[in-house]
């Protein structure tokens, strides 16, 4: 009688190649830029056979740590801004600062690309180019502030270090710092526009930071929530709107739809604000360089007009390799009340 404890089994092929799959595991999350230790299970199937794994490397402590942190933090604590109480005018103008793109923990190296990033030079930019746009507005009477967050503030959404649909990207920072880094970032970017009006925060979903950008959002309105001088639109919604007396503007990521559809779409979402303004505005972003296109209708009067604005962030190596480059800068633009917008601000990096 054969001893059980002896005894060989033989796998079978289909069990065999699981097996080879499994070792493989970790070389193959690396080359897909996988932390093998941000996995804590996986299951291995064939047509027969199936293997389910768990992770012994796999690590909660830090994942636990930022989520009480977070919570601590939100619950807690926040500022108090005083009230700062200010007089409309007849004459006071609309600043728009739209910092596109900022693409925090987006890695690139000169000697790969012809210029460095990382998350601090995307903040020294975020910060540098709202003081100086702040500067440049500085000769006009300035009675609110529109500043616009999300546009792929962040690089990455997700522990895998890639985009919302699982596009590989160079990093520098894991998505627990970035997440802080941007966090702090914004607060600060507020912070300088507080001083000049009161503001009001518009927020764009975006195809790289989908969730984690939203989640962001939804952090600085807990942050500034004793704040008066803020308000915040910070819905899910692709599009957001925006009216100025007589100016219509309407805000978006810009990777979505026909910018020949636009015109009509904003007429058909928001038609009591198009029919009551006569000037109308779309801002896009996504695409790191301006591109301006005037929409007229066949009647005299005006249509809309759409804006792509420039991105801060220097190009990765992909988009180096592809030939995509772009001139890093940030946009701000003025509305009077009368005349629709009347400025465009630019402020470029070296």
């Amino acid at each position: 009688m054969q001893n059980r404890n002896t005894t060989r089994l033989r796998l079978k092929d289909d069990e065999f190649d699981l097996i080879q799959k499994y070792r493989r595991i970790k070389e193959e999350s690396i080359a897909a830029g996988i932390n093998p230790d941000d996995v804590k299970h996986g299951w291995l199937k064939t047509d027969k056979s199936s293997l389910f794994f768990k992770n012994p490397n796999f690590k909660t402590e830090e994942k636990n740590k930022f989520a009480e942190d977070l919570i601590k933090e939100l619950e807690q604590y926040s500022p108090i801004y005083p009230t700062i109480k200010r007089t409309k005018s007849n004459d006071g103008h609309l600043l728009v600062i739209d910092i596109a793109d900022l693409h925090i923990n987006k890695y690139a190296e000169a000697h790969l690309t012809g210029a460095d990033y990382n998350s601090k030079i995307a903040v020294d930019r975020a910060i540098e180019g709202t003081k100086g746009l702040i500067q440049k507005a500085s000769g006009f009477n300035v009675e609110r502030v529109v500043f616009v967050i999300g546009n792929d503030v962040l690089n990455t959404d997700n522990l895998s270090r890639s985009t919302t649909k699982f596009t590989p990207q160079d990093t520098d920072v894991n998505w627990f710092k970035a997440f802080n880094i941007a966090k702090d970032c914004y607060i600060k970017c507020i912070e300088l526009c507080m001083q000049v009006a009161d503001v009001d925060i518009i927020h764009c979903p975006s195809n790289h930071d989908l969730m984690t950008g939203c989640l962001l959002a939804q952090t600085l309105h807990a942050w500034f929530r004793n704040s008066k001088n803020l308000t915040f639109n910070i819905s899910p919604k692709y599009r957001k709107y925006y009216q100025f007396n007589n100016s219509m503007l309407e805000f978006e990521h810009g990777d979505k739809g026909k910018m020949a559809n636009l015109p009509l779409q904003m007429a058909n979402e928001e038609p009591q604000m198009w029919a009551n303004t006569k000037f109308r505005y779309a801002y896009l972003h996504h695409v790191h360089h301006q591109d301006k296109t005037q929409f007229k209708s066949g009647k005299d009067f005006t249509g809309c007009n759409v804006t792509y604005l420039r991105s801060p962030s220097s190009a990765d190596l992909w988009h180096a390799e592809s030939g995509y480059d772009n001139m890093v800068a940030v946009e701000a633009f003025l509305h009077s009340k009368d005349m629709g917008r009347v400025a465009h601000l630019t402020h470029y990096f070296k």
